[in-house]
């Protein structure tokens, strides 16, 4: 029998990629995401991409546990992947109180109707910013975690009920997936990442300068410990770290673990540019600014323990990750936007 996997968040950029995901290995999806972040159209992409099993979607607030009650009344959910949640690391330290009240109550409403329904099996979606700034390098899921903002705090804290729920009934099997730097977008161009508003994040704010959408990027920091300057992170394609949560749901067993999905490679601000200038063919100009408060110099994965696991790894490297960004944003300049109803 094919079995029904709820994606909370499901609409989002990495949900919605590890929907098509799942529904190319014939699971049937429920997708559940109050589309505050992200676009109905997505759903219909995920539909037409995902050929063999069903997708369902439901318009749902997770901060309303009656609602969420009634996902798991109507459909045989046997297994949960949970995306859902507000993700801005700036505009978590100007809204708090936002943050901690839609990231850890959607996640307790779902937790609980899960353990009503009997349904123990559990991939949640986590962060490097656990870590808060590492004391090594790369980092292991050993390494101490602290992080530094709300929002690192709710993913950290949702880390600690998932761990406190597992010693407390062994029943759960829980996976809790550290990512690092997602970007790319599914190959054939009709989904990829579209933010609202001005872009907080790198890749897509340089699209959209290579689009025509923004004028130039600022660089927060030419005077880092690195090989040019600017700051250094571990991107990772989003097909690879959706193609994650399926080994993490295949591989699950009893109690809760932590996983780093990331390369173990590093690029730098000014290596992500200089490559988007290549695949695209166009000009992105850029202005060296004054450094960010909180920012560091370097964050890397170790992901050997989800190499040796969850048997998966992450294959595509930066080139590839940006001729994926840049034919998702050159075929859809507006993003979903641009498409029609």
């Amino acid at each position: 029998m094919t079995k029904t996997i709820l994606v909370t968040g499901g609409a989002g950029f990495i949900g919605s990629h590890t929907a098509v995901e799942l529904l190319q290995r014939d699971y049937d999806v429920v997708i559940a995401d109050d589309l505050s972040n992200s676009s109905a159209k997505a759903i219909d992409v995920v539909s037409s991409l995902g050929g063999g099993g069903n997708v369902a979607f439901h318009k749902v607030d997770l901060t309303d546990e009656s609602l969420v009650a009634e996902l798991f009344d109507e459909h045989p959910i046997e297994a949960v992947v949970h995306f859902a949640g507000l993700k801005a690391v700036g505009e978590s330290v100007e809204k708090p109180i936002h943050y901690y009240r839609t990231n850890l109550i959607s996640t307790m409403n779902l937790l609980s109707q899960m353990a009503n329904h009997q349904v123990w099996d559990f991939v949640f979606s986590s962060s490097a910013t656990v870590y808060g700034t590492p004391e090594q390098l790369p980092i292991p899921e050993t390494a101490p975690t602290g992080a530094t903002n709300p929002y690192g705090r709710t993913k950290l804290m949702i880390e600690e009920i998932c761990q406190d729920l597992a010693a407390a009934d062994d029943r759960w099997r829980m996976s809790l997936l550290r990512y690092f730097n997602p970007v790319g977008a599914h190959a054939s161009g009709q989904l990829g990442e579209d933010p609202r508003g001005i872009p907080n994040n790198l890749v897509p704010f340089v699209m959209q300068v290579a689009v025509g959408r923004r004028d130039k990027l600022q660089v927060f920091g030419g005077d880092w410990d690195t090989h040019d300057g600017s700051g250094v992170r571990d991107y990772i394609h989003v097909v690879d770290l959706a193609a994650g949560h399926l080994a993490a749901l295949e591989t699950l067993s009893e109690g809760c673990e932590a996983y780093n999905l990331g390369t173990g490679n590093g690029s730098s601000v000014l290596d992500i540019i200089s490559t988007a200038e290549q695949v695209s063919g166009k000009s992105i100009p850029y202005d060296i600014v004054e450094r960010r408060s909180g920012d560091i110099a370097t964050s890397l994965a170790d992901p050997s323990k989800a190499n040796q696991e969850l048997g998966w790894r992450a294959d595509r490297n930066l080139e590839a990750m940006l001729t994926d960004s840049w034919r998702w944003q050159s075929m859809n300049p507006m993003g979903f936007a641009d498409s029609s109803d």
